[in-house]
């Protein structure tokens, strides 16, 4: 995807910019400016956890008075279900399984955009010239993201009208809010956005946790530990969470299994009446498994695919303490209640941690970060030193602390 963005977005970009210029200095000759943002798009087809650290940008545009959209790719929808900000109708998909559907979709969503009037539209991505492409073509008469301006590479045409400098050393959900503010803005800004964002901007609202859901879960934790002939009561006996997997787009972020499996260990040793869930989606479940194999521990059991994504916020809230890597569970999770410890490697916490009670661990190499916008979040690295550094120790004295501050909460 990275490479055809590169080869055919690029010439496009070039294609379509002075057509997309020429089209904004006709409508203003005629149409004057552009009215406040009153229907507002936001773009982000490719990022889960981004589905969650943007959901305080769109509310801020909710109390704006604004209608929100989304545009995401299918396999990514279900992330927007958690908090259910975004009505579902007014949410498109867009079907990225081949190239067929692809071109399909994306010629559906023009038509879409233009049916509910989109006025604003804001393009999350960092890099992608594909989003700039659907940003520039979609109709909407306010267009808003980020800008290169005297940067190198990364090119993506010149299809925004609001054009917002990309702050590398801010997390990145103050980034999406300096789009927000831009998109608003009555003054034009070189570059946007000139302000101040308090941590306090940043929370993420809580998930509506329906109870019968929530006693769903705990009935098949239940019936999977009397099955593996384990006792479990909840609020009884600690119970922890182990992600122990990562997206393929990014093999460096994970700490390697058998430190899984020793970190389980540990576990059962400090806390010999807990139930450890090593969780994972339905396709993970042989990684999963050779985790709880290399333990080697009764109580540790292979949970992977025993819940749909709706029901994520009902087992988070379950938990005492999710120890994941850097995925999107620890974004998942930050709309509960549930305490984490995420581990960071290629990716650094200060622009991606979790928004939710999370303790991230880095080992603050060197050569860390080594993925970020500037190179498509892509590495050279086969041999990550930054998790392998990273040790069952630390890991278990952040998750000690998380304990103790869950059940303080209790």
């Amino acid at each position: 995807m990275r490479t055809i963005d590169h080869r055919v977005g690029v010439p496009l970009c070039a294609l379509f910019t002075p057509i997309v210029i020429l089209i904004d200095w006709i409508t203003r000759l005629f149409a004057g400016k552009p009215a406040m943002p009153r229907k507002v798009l936001f773009i982000e087809l490719s990022e889960m956890g981004s589905a969650i650290i943007v959901d305080p940008a769109m509310r801020d545009t909710q109390a704006r008075g604004a209608e929100i959209f989304f545009l995401i790719f299918k396999s990514n929808q279900a992330s927007l279900s958690l908090l259910n900000t975004v009505p579902a109708e007014n949410v498109f998909t867009i079907d990225s399984s081949s190239v067929v559907s692809l071109a399909r979709d994306t010629l559906k969503f023009f038509v879409w955009a233009r049916a509910r009037k989109i006025d604003t539209v804001i393009d999350l991505e960092l890099f992608s010239r594909f989003t700039a492409l659907l940003t520039g073509l979609c109709g909407a008469r306010r267009r808003v993201g980020y800008h290169i301006f005297h940067g190198e590479g990364l090119w993506r045409g010149n299809m925004l009208t609001h054009k917002v400098h990309y702050n590398p050393h801010i997390h990145i959900a103050k980034n999406f809010l300096s789009l927000i503010h831009a998109a608003f803005s009555t003054d034009q800004e070189t570059p946007f956005s000139k302000i101040h964002i308090p941590d306090e901007a940043i929370k993420i609202a809580q998930a509506v946790i329906d109870p019968a859901v929530r006693q769903t879960v705990l009935d098949r934790i239940e019936a999977l530990a009397k099955n593996a002939q384990c006792v479990f009561k909840l609020g009884n006996q600690p119970l922890f969470l182990v992600n122990p997997n990562a997206s393929e787009l990014l093999v460096q972020r994970r700490w390697a299994p058998e430190r899984f499996s020793a970190l389980i260990i540990e576990l059962n040793r400090k806390w010999p009446d807990s139930l450890i869930l090593i969780t994972g989606s339905p396709s993970e479940f042989e990684y999963v498994e050779n985790v709880r194999v290399g333990a080697q521990v009764s109580s540790a059991l292979n949970f992977a695919g025993q819940v749909s994504f709706s029901e994520l916020p009902a087992l988070y809230s379950l938990a005492d303490v999710m120890v994941t890597n850097d995925s999107g569970p620890g974004h998942f999770s930050s709309v509960t209640d549930l305490h984490t410890v995420v581990l960071f490697g290629p990716e650094t916490p200060a622009l991606y941690g979790s928004l939710g009670k999370s303790i991230p661990i880095t080992a603050q190499l060197a050569c860390s970060p080594c993925v970020s916008a500037a190179n498509h979040r892509k590495t050279p690295c086969s041999d990550n030193v930054c998790m392998q550094a990273i040790s069952v120790a630390q890991v278990m004295e952040k998750v000690a602390v998380q304990f103790e501050a869950a059940r303080a909460h209790v």
